[in-house]
This record gives C-alpha cells, structure tokens and sequence, in this order.
C-alpha cells in the first residue's frame, strides 16, 4: 500500500478536498470551504495545512466563530444538504462559541463540520492556556460540550485514528436521516504530528445520497387511507426542499385536489397563488390553513418533525378521528402522533403515491373550499401590505415593500423576533429557494450570518436580510465579512427599540412588556424611562455597510431601488411601531403562565390559559 507522510492536519485537508456527493446523477463537492478563527490551538496545524493548500481548499475568514457556523448552516440548507463548509477554531472560548450554532445544524438537521482545537493529548504541559481542569478525570475538555448537539462526535488523540473517524463523519454528514452538526476535536499537539498516512484515504470518493423507498405494504394502505378520507390535509415541511420534491408535491396536490398548509422550513413547496396552497400552518399560520388542520380527517405530513409550532402545541387537528400519514426520511419523525409510517425519500413517494391514486379527487367542492382561502388569504396580506401607518410604520408594510421590490429568484433570510412569524404568513413566495428561515431553533444572530451563507451558496441571486435590532444588536459582524468577500447583502434592519416579539408574548402572559425594551432607568429605578439613542445606522456604516435610512413607506421603496446600484452590503434601517402588530389566526401556542399571581394581567391570563390548554390532544 502506497502511504504519504503528513501531519494530522495536513491529511485532514488533503480527505475534505477529494469529498464528493452525488444523487440522480449530478455529482458536486461538497465542502465549498473552511470558515475559521485561528488561535494557539489551531494555527501551527490546521492552520499550516491550509495555509499550503489555499489554492485548493479556500480558507474564508470570519469575526464570530458562532456566527461562521450559522453561515455554514446557511449555506448547506440553501444547497439542500447536499453541500457544506467546514469551521475551525482554537481551544476554549473559541470551540464553546460555536456551540450554539452546532446545537441550530443539529437540530434542523443541517450538515456543518466542526474542528475545534483542542488540549494536549500528551498533557506534558497541562494545564494549557484555556484549559478546563476537572479534578475527576484528565480526559475531557470543553470540547465535551458538543456531544449533545452533534450527530457524531470524536476527539483525534492520535493521527491514524483519522483513518477512521473521517468516513464515519462523512457518513454521517450526507445521510438524509442522519445529518447534523459533526464535531472533531483536534487536540493542538496531534494536529502538528506526523503519520505514513494510506493513500486511498486521499483518493475521491463520492458518497451516494439516496432516495429510500417506503415498504409497499404500507404505501397500499396510505393509498387506502386517502382514498377513504372526506377531509384530507397535506403538510408540506422542510424535507419537500431537501428531496427536490417541490415538482412532485405540485403535481399530487393538483392531480388529487388536497390542499397544503406549509411550515416555516417548508415554505415555498408550493407558490403562493397556487388555489391549493393555504399558506402557513400551525401557531403563525393562516385562518385558512388553520380551519382545514382543524376539520381535517387525515393529516399528511411530508418531511416535516411536526413541531409544537405546526401543531399548534396538539391543538390543531381536532377531528374525533383524524389520522396521520408521515412521509419521511427520519424513522424517528413518522412514528410521531400514531401515524403510519412511510420512511422514505418524499419525491419519490409522492410520485408512487400519485401513481397508485390515479383517478383519486376530492372534489370540486373540497378544492373550491381551498381556493376560496387562498383568495381570501391574498386579500388579507394585500391589506397588511398597505395599511398606510405611522410614522413609524408598520412591520407588515416594510414585509410588502421587500416582497414588492425582490425579484422571483431573490431569497429573503430571517431567524428570529416577530419578523419570522409575520413572514411566514405574508411573505409571498414565488421560487422554491426563495424563503429561507431558521426557525427550528429560532437563534437570535442568525440572520446576517445566515445570508452570507446564501450568498455564497448562490451567488447569482440577491439575498435580502431581514434583521430586528435586538438580533442585529446580538451579532452583526459578519457584515464585514460579507464586505471583505464582495457578497452583496442588502439588510433591512427594523428599529423597534427592543424585543418585539417577547414584548407581545410577555403581554399574552400577563407580563406586561417587562424588560422587553431599551429604556434608561426611570426614577423608581425601573427600565421605564427614555428609550436609549442607539444609532444602529451609524454602527453599520462603521463596519463597512452602504447605509440607507428610510422614515416611511416610499422612503423604504427608494431605498429598495437605490440598493440595487450599490456594489457591497447595503443595511437599510427604518424605524418600525413595535405595537402595530400582524393578528394570530385560529391557532394557540403553549406558554405556561404563572398559577398564582399578584398581578391581575398575569391571573386573567391564567383563566385563557388553562381554557386553551383543554383543546390539548394526544395522538396515539
């Protein structure tokens, strides 16, 4: 066997470059790069190794080693999983930064390598700088914090152990099931030590991503039990996108006339105006989508983990006897809620399933019942669109004039606050790849991170970034980067003075705003006085941003056209009405409130509370 002789950094690099994927035919690679903070523990090896091979693995440099995880997130949801980037830190602060960001890929089951430094695996000179002590044990490190926010997990104590801890994660990171954040953490000594490396461990390889059929027994009986339904729903979740199931989705929907709500992750399975397309579902969905969950006898849920936001906390679906399909990869999500269990790939099921269904209709009435909600859902967005409010204006008019002014191929990236809630009810989505939210771990900072990953996953399209200011105030410094590698943004940064969002769920639970806005202290020694000056238009420009800022609606619409002829990120900022709000439509969310209370508002809140909470069911 042919052997080269690396360090174990070195033969890391060398492995990500020849990593392939492949599904239908189409074969890309599939690390586009390595985002990377360098520190003591990372710079004399992965550093070295990808300082030699910069022509070959490009090397992007970032400012929040969190934040270079969300981009990595980013940037492989937009390439539907079938890409990622690697990310690097030092030991320390630098690894548990990117905790969090791990916790967001695994949880929307994102691919993103992490590459943490790590202490000396020999501990001749323990305790390193930024060492962890634990007096129970020598063998562990802050690196330990990611084993439960990856799918795989391994620490290189020596350089063979490369020789198989690296398929495992690249097993693991292009499993459609699997996926998730994938740590490895590199002790700093090891990293710079040499091994007679095989060579086959550097030869392409090009990992099949496959499409897994549903047991023919259970595809008759789904078919039986559509056939059967008076009342059928299809949920139409992220896994829509991540199978390229968007084609077939249309063309069952239209073939059998069974309506679709869609879930923040599954947003754009359908277009806007499609007559079947109720539009969002579950706690920020439409009166339409929420109407039909609620009558419905059968639910089918496509790629979709059902979350208590789609469910509407299990008060959604009310019929005395509604049953569940679930169409997806992941055994683990089509056991949930009783339902029959189709584990499989969801285009290549709803292309059997519309086979088997030849012929199938609901009818004219069920599809006419449907279109009627679209419609009337249109009209209702058109209305929020064009409220005429303020100064400030509203949030749902700043939604209408990004939505108005972005082509149909643009994608509007957002993650947290009250933004993702109203965009998922009234942003109007026209191209599969044009809504992207992160909503499954709803992370503040997100959103210009998020972007920059679009960005460099699709370059040939504008990604508009719609950020509020306490999120913005939360990480904002990838605006630099976007800056340094010439991927335009254009940032609509929405000034509420505060957490908007929280503001309108502390007033649900009889809090009454508490803490919720940028105040000084008043003289009772409360945050109830001034708001405070913060110039977040100022702090943009400072980091390298074109800045616009707009007043009202038209000031909105011209800076929208204005940005279009600037060549680096563009942030708009527009002060918005915090209480001027887009309504909630016949769905509830669980937020326990207190059980006892001083406080009037809080014990009122309780009794609706306590109301709501007997819609609760339990699906078995």
């Amino acid at each position: 066997m042919q052997r080269r002789r690396l360090t174990m950094a070195q033969a890391l690099v060398a492995f990500l470059e020849q990593q392939y994927v492949e599904r239908d035919g189409e074969r890309q690679r599939f690390f586009g790069g390595v985002f990377g903070i360098f520190g003591h523990g990372n710079v004399a090896g992965l550093g070295q190794a990808l300082h030699q091979r910069a022509d070959s693995l490009r090397y992007y440099q970032t400012r929040n080693e969190q934040a270079m995880v969300h981009t990595a997130a980013a940037f492989a949801k937009h390439a539907n999983r079938m890409r990622t980037l690697a990310c690097t830190s030092s030991i320390g602060p630098g690894a548990t930064n990117m905790v969090t960001g791990a916790a967001l890929a695994t949880v929307n089951r994102l691919p993103v390598l992490l590459l943490p430094g790590d202490i000396f695996a020999n501990r001749s000179v323990a305790p390193v700088l930024q060492q962890l002590e634990d007096p129970r044990t020598q063998d562990g490190s802050v690196n330990d914090c990611f084993r439960p926010v990856s799918r795989y997990w391994d620490r290189i104590n020596r350089p063979e152990q490369l020789i198989a801890s690296l398929p495992e994660a690249m097993r693991v990171l292009t499993s459609p099931a699997e996926t998730g954040a994938v740590t490895i953490a590199l002790p700093q000594d090891v990293q710079a030590e040499a091994f007679d490396f095989p060579e086959t461990l550097f030869e392409p390889r090009t990992w099949i991503v496959p499409r897994p059929r549903a047991d023919v027994a259970l595809l008759q009986r789904a078919a039986s039990l559509i056939r059967s339904s008076k009342a059928p729903l299809i949920i139409a979740g992220g896994g829509v996108h991540y199978s390229d199931a968007t084609a077939a989705l249309m063309q069952f929907v239209t073939q059998a006339g069974i309506p679709v709500g869609e879930t923040q992750a599954g947003k754009g399975a359908l277009p806007y105006n499609h007559p079947l397309n109720l539009g969002a579902i579950g706690v920020t969905g439409t009166p339409g989508a929420n109407r039909m969950a609620r009558d419905a006898d059968l639910v089918i849920a496509v790629g979709t983990r059902l979350s208590d936001f789609t469910t509407a906390s299990k008060t959604a679906f009310q019929h005395p006897e509604v049953r569940f399909i679930a169409i997806n990869v992941a055994e683990f999500d089509t056991a949930k809620h009783g339902a029959l269990p189709l584990t499989a790939d969801a285009r290549v099921t709803l292309e059997e399933l519309a086979a088997i269904l030849e012929g199938y209709d609901t009818g004219a009435e069920y599809r006419s019942r449907a279109a009627q909600f679209n419609q009337e859902w249109d009209a209702e967005v058109e209305r929020i669109y064009h409220l005429e409010h303020g100064p400030p204006i509203s949030q749902g008019e700043v939604i209408g004039a990004v939505n108005a002014a972005s082509g149909p191929r643009d994608v509007v990236v957002c993650a947290a606050g009250s933004l993702p809630g109203d965009l998922h009810k009234l942003w109007r989505t026209r191209d599969p790849r044009g809504y992207h939210l992160e909503y499954g771990y709803s992370c503040m900072g997100y959103e210009i991170a998020g972007g920059l990953g679009v960005k460099l996953a699709d370059p040939s399209r504008e990604v508009y970034v719609m950020v509020g200011d306490g999120s913005y105030l939360m990480m904002n410094s990838e605006i630099v980067t976007s800056v340094q590698e010439g991927l335009k943004l254009t940032i609509v940064l929405l000034d509420n003075h505060g957490y908007s969002s929280i503001g309108g769920l502390s007033a649900s639970v009889g809090v009454q705003g508490f803490g919720t806005q940028y105040r000084y202290r008043d003289a009772t020694g409360q945050l109830q006085g001034d708001y405070l000056p913060v110039d977040l238009a100022a702090n943009a420009a400072s980091l390298g941003a074109h800045v616009f800022r707009a007043a009202t609606v038209a000031d909105l619409q011209q800076a929208l056209v204005d940005a279009r002829s600037v060549d680096r990120t563009v942030v708009i900022a527009v002060e918005v009405d915090r209480e001027q709000r887009v309504p909630g439509y016949e769905a509830w969310w669980d937020v326990p409130v207190a059980e006892v209370a001083d406080v009037e508002s809080a014990r009122a809140a309780r009794s609706i509370y306590e109301q709501m909470r007997a819609r609760k069911r339990y699906y078995l």
